[in-house]
């Protein structure tokens, strides 16, 4: 293996690891923010996006 390859391998494996974990973390945000939206929606604030005439879910 010359240094190039040993250079460009490393670089996608890098890249590979932090988007991944940039992944991770939208998905685990989007779980939260979907745990804290029913939570709010249980204590019966309604999200403005569902319009004053909409019958709640």
């Amino acid at each position: 293996m010359t240094s190039h390859t040993a250079f460009v391998t490393g670089a996608y494996l890098v890249s590979v690891v932090v988007l991944a974990g940039l992944v991770g973390f939208i998905v685990l945000d989007w779980r939260a923010k979907r745990r804290e939206l029913a939570a709010l929606e249980d204590k019966g604030i309604r999200r403005r996006s569902a319009g004053k005439d909409a019958k709640p879910s």
